[in-house]
This record gives structure tokens, sequence and C-alpha cells, in this order.
């Protein structure tokens, strides 16, 4: 059971055993601890906005809603920062009496909709964030941002497995 100060915590009463009763919240919190522990985070004290829509059923509350909240992150190329806005929608059904172990279920009057949003953001987040979609990255020699010097181009050396070839000449017909 969740912790009753829990920021995530959303109280249900009015449309618990209501099939066909329907509310919307909106959560404005501060991530209590970072999510995500790739190349991109959310870090915590980030601000998380949470639009939800509470459906009261036969079965249970089904909660569907969006997260937003901006991402940290480090160019995976020039290993400058990056701020990624985050938009990203969910779906769940917290069951009564659930009748698989790994569902979420209404706890009396209240569900937690914590690992919904935690699961929903940390899937969202970019596997390998990028400041830029053309970004140059970092010069292998020197280690410079090649962003910063557009006229510098990599030297060309030859890789030395090849260098046997180099003077090699194909015949023509």
């Amino acid at each position: 059971m969740p912790a009753p100060s829990s920021p995530y915590r959303v109280n249900v009463r009015d449309i618990v055993h209501r099939p066909g009763e329907m509310r919307e919240k909106t959560l404005d919190l501060v991530t209590p601890e970072q999510l995500g522990a790739g190349a991109a985070i959310v870090p915590a004290g980030a601000e998380l906005e949470i639009d939800l829509r509470l459906e009261g059923l036969h079965d249970g509350i089904l909660v569907t809603g969006q997260a937003r909240t901006t991402a940290r992150a480090e160019c995976v190329r020039c290993l400058d920062e990056v701020a990624i806005d985050l938009r990203v929608d969910f779906q769940e059904l917290f069951a009564y009496s659930p009748e698989v172990a790994d569902d979420y279920q209404v706890h009396e009057t209240h569900v937690d909709v914590e690992p919904v949003v935690r699961d929903a953001v940390v899937l969202a987040l970019p596997f390998q964030p990028v400041c830029r979609d053309d970004c140059p990255g970092l010069d292998p020699e020197t280690g410079e941002r090649l962003a910063d010097h557009p006229e510098r181009r990599p030297s060309e050396t030859i890789d030395p497995r090849w260098a046997a070839l180099e003077g090699f000449q194909a015949e023509s017909d």
C-alpha cells in the first residue's frame, strides 16, 4: 500500500463502485525521486503535470491520462546538455479485486498512479538523445566539438589494413 503522503495518490471515493461516473483531475507535483537511469532522466525535483480522467466501471476504475515534464540528457555525440520536453499518454485499469497478481488495484478510497506514470515516462525517454539530428559530434583526434569549428574537416586517415591497396589500379576493358 502506498504511503499516505504520496503525491501520486488520487482520491476516488466519489466514483468507487459507481459505473458510469467520471471525474477529471490535474496533479501538479514535483517528482520525489529520479525517473530513469540511462542517458536521459527526469531528475528528482522536476515539475510533473498529470491530467487524469477517472471513469468508474463494473470491474474497477479506468485511469486515462497524460503526463508532461522536462527530461535532462547529455547528447551522445557532442556531450552537450539537452532538455527534452516529454508528453506521454497512458491508460490503466485499477481493479476492485484483481484476478491476476500484477494488476493495479483500488486501495479503499484511492488509487496510486505512480507506477503507471513512472513506467510511461521512463519508456518515453530516448535511448540515445542528441542535441539536434545533424549533430556532427566530437573530433576523434582533438576531442573538440565539430559544431564549434564548421570549417574543420576530419582528417582522412587510411586504415592500415587497407594501406596495401592504395596503389592498386583496376584494369579497364
